[in-house]
């Protein structure tokens, strides 16, 4: 993959900081998924350990870059969701994980340079986790380097995200989008890009997943339910085996067109019975949902509830 054009200037700004020896010591990286936060992270620490490193950019060749590549460079921890007791992943990052990280990071770096901790997804951190970090953040070792991930930074503690230094991935203007698509072989990016509200990223992992097929087939799943057609327990199973998340993204855009089309007296994309303020209060329900798939609740009922409100 090319390197992405709206990284150019944070990155900039990032390494003046360096060449000025004034990093901060630890990075906010926040902003949709899609926008090259991680590869933006990993060129950064990868340049940051180099031996050889030229304009913040990594050899690649050198004993650190060697390690870095192979996952096992001795002064690099990346946090993540761990296991429970019982061997089934945990939906959140809990206290004990952040209490171990800082006893590591209160060690020595053994390559004598930077010490770097990536926690990631950073906004998954529970309350007690989150708590536990700020005394890490409030006193910072010697040439420790906090990298924190986040799509959804405001479910972090203000107190976290004032200690950090903020960098924000914002969807770039349609025509750089559209071109950087272009030079990854897409073949319709300005229909890609619609599906993906702009977001380049997410707009060529989905071509490559075939995401396109499955929002036209969420827009008749609708349109058929608007008409008195299909079962919405067939519908919701169907969603839910195959990236319900992405299907009820699919489903909020495809309410958002339907809304625009009663306002402006247009052509109907769903010909649904609902009003306006009831549209509204379906796409906000299926946003919730789309949240709530992430939880303990089963899937099947949350989707299947859904589409009998859309009926």
């Amino acid at each position: 993959m090319s390197a992405m054009p709206w990284h150019a200037a944070d990155w900039a700004r990032l390494q003046a900081r360096r060449q000025r020896d004034a990093l901060p010591h630890a990075l906010l990286l926040c902003g949709p998924a899609g926008l090259g936060k991680r590869a933006f992270a990993q060129r950064f620490v990868r340049g940051l350990l180099c031996e050889r490193a030229q304009d913040g950019e990594a050899c690649g060749q050198c004993r650190s870059c060697l390690l870095l590549a192979a996952g096992t460079h001795p002064d690099v921890v990346t946090l993540s969701f761990g296991l429970r007791k019982d061997g089934t992943p945990r939906t959140e990052i809990v206290v004990e994980q952040i209490r171990d990280l800082s006893a590591r990071l209160a060690m020595s770096s053994q390559f004598g340079g930077w010490q770097v901790a990536l926690i990631d997804p950073a906004d998954a951190m529970n309350a007690a986790a989150a708590n536990a970090l700020l005394k890490t953040l409030e006193e910072p070792a010697t040439r420790t380097m906090l990298v924190l991930l986040a799509d959804a930074p405001w479910r972090l503690p203000q107190t976290i995200r004032s200690r950090c230094q903020r960098i924000e991935f914002n969807v770039p203007p349609p025509a750089e989008a559209q071109s950087w698509l272009e030079g990854q072989g897409v073949a319709q990016p300005q229909k890609a890009l619609e599906a993906a509200l702009g977001n380049p990223g997410l707009a060529l992992a989905w071509t490559q997943e075939g995401a396109l097929e499955r929002r036209a087939e969420v827009r008749r799943d609708l349109a058929a339910l608007a008409a008195g057609r299909g079962q919405a327990a067939d519908m919701a199973r169907r969603w839910l085996d195959d990236e319900a998340a992405q299907r009820l993204w699919f489903a909020a855009q495809a309410v958002a067109d339907e809304r625009r089309a009663q306002a402006s007296q247009a052509a109907s994309p769903l010909a649904s019975v609902m009003d306006g303020e009831a549209l509204a209060r379906w796409y906000d329900a299926a946003n919730r949902t789309r949240d709530a798939l992430r939880g303990p609740l089963r899937g099947d009922l949350l989707l299947l509830e859904l589409l009998a409100q859309w009926r």
